[in-house]
Protein backbone atom coordinates (compact mmCIF):
# COMPACT_ATOMS: atom_id res chain seq x y z
CA UNK A 1 0.00 0.00 0.00
CA UNK A 2 1.58 3.27 -1.18
CA UNK A 3 0.76 6.24 0.62
CA UNK A 4 0.18 9.34 -1.80
CA UNK A 5 0.43 13.11 -1.45
CA UNK A 6 -2.05 14.77 0.33
CA UNK A 7 -3.05 11.93 2.15
CA UNK A 8 -3.01 11.89 6.08
CA UNK A 9 0.11 10.20 7.72
CA UNK A 10 -1.04 6.98 9.49
CA UNK A 11 -0.73 7.55 13.25
CA UNK A 12 1.97 5.54 14.93
CA UNK A 13 3.08 4.36 18.46
CA UNK A 14 6.56 3.40 18.74
CA UNK A 15 9.89 3.53 21.32
CA UNK A 16 12.65 5.66 20.56
CA UNK A 17 16.41 4.87 21.13
CA UNK A 18 16.52 5.10 24.95
CA UNK A 19 12.65 3.65 25.28
CA UNK A 20 10.90 6.36 25.45
CA UNK A 21 7.03 6.27 23.68
CA UNK A 22 7.18 8.26 20.24
CA UNK A 23 3.05 9.15 18.79
CA UNK A 24 3.53 11.16 15.35
CA UNK A 25 -0.01 12.70 16.46
CA UNK A 26 2.08 14.50 19.36
CA UNK A 27 3.88 16.22 16.45
CA UNK A 28 0.70 18.05 15.03
CA UNK A 29 2.00 21.70 14.57
CA UNK A 30 5.34 20.72 13.52
CA UNK A 31 6.55 19.76 10.45
CA UNK A 32 8.20 15.62 10.30
CA UNK A 33 10.73 14.39 8.13
CA UNK A 34 9.79 10.20 8.81
CA UNK A 35 12.75 8.35 7.02
CA UNK A 36 12.60 4.64 6.72
CA UNK A 37 16.39 3.29 6.16
CA UNK A 38 17.12 -0.78 6.45
CA UNK A 39 20.08 -1.26 9.30
CA UNK A 40 22.08 0.54 11.65
CA UNK A 41 25.59 1.05 11.06
CA UNK A 42 25.57 0.08 7.53
CA UNK A 43 27.21 2.45 4.87
CA UNK A 44 24.32 3.95 2.59
CA UNK A 45 22.36 3.73 6.23
CA UNK A 46 25.25 5.58 7.92
CA UNK A 47 25.56 8.17 4.70
CA UNK A 48 22.19 9.13 4.51
CA UNK A 49 21.67 9.78 8.40
CA UNK A 50 25.05 11.56 8.64
CA UNK A 51 23.89 14.22 6.13
CA UNK A 52 20.81 14.98 8.02
CA UNK A 53 23.02 15.14 11.02
CA UNK A 54 25.22 17.63 9.29
CA UNK A 55 22.22 19.68 7.91
CA UNK A 56 20.13 19.23 11.37
CA UNK A 57 20.73 22.95 12.06
CA UNK A 58 19.59 23.88 8.45
CA UNK A 59 16.33 20.87 9.01
CA UNK A 60 15.48 22.41 12.10
CA UNK A 61 15.60 26.65 11.18
CA UNK A 62 13.34 24.91 8.17
CA UNK A 63 10.88 23.76 11.19
CA UNK A 64 11.58 20.00 10.77
CA UNK A 65 11.25 17.43 13.68
CA UNK A 66 13.63 14.45 12.20
CA UNK A 67 12.80 10.65 12.65
CA UNK A 68 14.94 7.72 11.32
CA UNK A 69 13.08 4.65 11.82
CA UNK A 70 14.31 0.91 11.38
CA UNK A 71 13.28 -2.60 12.46
CA UNK A 72 16.48 -2.33 14.39
CA UNK A 73 16.01 -2.36 18.26
CA UNK A 74 16.55 0.34 20.59
CA UNK A 75 19.96 -1.00 21.32
CA UNK A 76 21.71 -0.97 18.32
CA UNK A 77 19.66 2.54 17.71
CA UNK A 78 21.24 3.83 20.95
CA UNK A 79 24.93 2.66 19.74
CA UNK A 80 23.88 4.01 16.02
CA UNK A 81 23.46 7.37 17.86
CA UNK A 82 26.19 7.22 19.81
CA UNK A 83 28.93 6.24 17.50
CA UNK A 84 27.43 8.67 14.66
CA UNK A 85 26.47 11.97 17.11
CA UNK A 86 23.18 11.73 15.51
CA UNK A 87 21.21 14.64 16.94
CA UNK A 88 17.97 13.42 16.51
CA UNK A 89 15.88 10.08 17.43
CA UNK A 90 15.79 7.06 16.13
CA UNK A 91 12.47 4.67 16.18
CA UNK A 92 12.70 1.02 16.86
CA UNK A 93 9.94 -0.86 15.18
CA UNK A 94 11.16 -4.59 15.67
CA UNK A 95 7.37 -5.96 14.95
CA UNK A 96 7.44 -3.92 11.78
CA UNK A 97 4.14 -2.33 12.52
CA UNK A 98 4.70 1.31 11.15
CA UNK A 99 6.57 -0.20 7.78
CA UNK A 100 3.21 -1.94 7.61
CA UNK A 101 1.56 1.32 7.87
CA UNK A 102 3.85 3.10 5.40
CA UNK A 103 4.09 0.19 2.95
CA UNK A 104 8.02 0.57 3.61
CA UNK A 105 8.72 -3.67 4.80
CA UNK A 106 8.74 -4.85 0.78
CA UNK A 107 10.22 -7.70 -1.05
CA UNK A 108 13.35 -6.95 -2.61
CA UNK A 109 16.01 -8.97 -4.22
CA UNK A 110 19.90 -9.51 -3.83
CA UNK A 111 21.97 -11.76 -6.12
CA UNK A 112 19.01 -13.85 -6.69
CA UNK A 113 18.09 -14.16 -3.12
CA UNK A 114 14.44 -12.21 -2.80
CA UNK A 115 13.99 -11.80 1.00
CA UNK A 116 12.06 -9.06 2.63
CA UNK A 117 13.41 -5.61 4.39
CA UNK A 118 12.57 -2.10 4.75
CA UNK A 119 12.49 0.50 1.79
CA UNK A 120 14.65 3.89 1.77
CA UNK A 121 11.74 6.30 1.98
CA UNK A 122 11.08 9.48 2.96
CA UNK A 123 7.93 10.94 3.93
CA UNK A 124 7.28 14.96 4.69
CA UNK A 125 4.22 14.92 6.58
CA UNK A 126 2.82 18.64 7.32
CA UNK A 127 1.95 20.10 10.75
CA UNK A 128 -1.78 18.88 9.95
CA UNK A 129 -0.72 15.25 9.81
CA UNK A 130 -0.61 15.16 5.33
CA UNK A 131 1.99 13.68 3.54
CA UNK A 132 3.20 16.69 1.42
CA UNK A 133 6.22 14.69 -0.05
CA UNK A 134 6.85 11.54 -1.01
CA UNK A 135 10.87 10.49 -1.73
CA UNK A 136 11.51 7.26 -3.03
CA UNK A 137 14.84 7.86 -4.57
CA UNK A 138 16.56 8.77 -1.16
CA UNK A 139 20.33 10.04 -2.24
CA UNK A 140 22.12 9.02 0.57
CA UNK A 141 24.67 11.31 0.36
CA UNK A 142 22.74 14.44 -0.25
CA UNK A 143 19.50 13.30 1.40
CA UNK A 144 18.95 16.68 3.73
CA UNK A 145 19.38 18.55 0.25
CA UNK A 146 16.81 16.82 -1.22
CA UNK A 147 14.42 17.48 1.71
CA UNK A 148 14.94 21.08 2.20
CA UNK A 149 15.46 21.32 -1.49
CA UNK A 150 11.93 20.00 -2.19
CA UNK A 151 9.61 20.24 0.39
CA UNK A 152 11.79 23.69 1.66
CA UNK A 153 11.05 25.45 -1.63
CA UNK A 154 7.15 24.54 -1.69
CA UNK A 155 6.66 25.72 1.72
CA UNK A 156 7.53 29.28 -0.29
CA UNK A 157 11.16 29.35 1.41
CA UNK A 158 12.23 30.06 -2.07
CA UNK A 159 15.68 30.95 -3.29
CA UNK A 160 16.30 34.67 -3.31
CA UNK A 161 16.69 35.90 -6.79
CA UNK A 162 20.48 36.87 -8.63
CA UNK A 163 21.85 39.49 -9.48
CA UNK A 164 21.60 38.37 -13.39
CA UNK A 165 17.98 38.14 -12.96
CA UNK A 166 17.62 41.30 -11.15
CA UNK A 167 18.34 43.11 -14.06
Amino acid sequence: MALAVGSKAPDFTTNDQDGNEVSLSNFIGKKVVLYFYPKDMTPGCTAEACSLRDNYKALQKAGYEVFGISSDDEKSHRKFIEKEKLPFRLLADTYKSVHGKYGTWVEKSMYGRTYMGTARVTFIIDENGIIREVINKVDTKNHADQILGGAALKDSAKPKPTKKELK
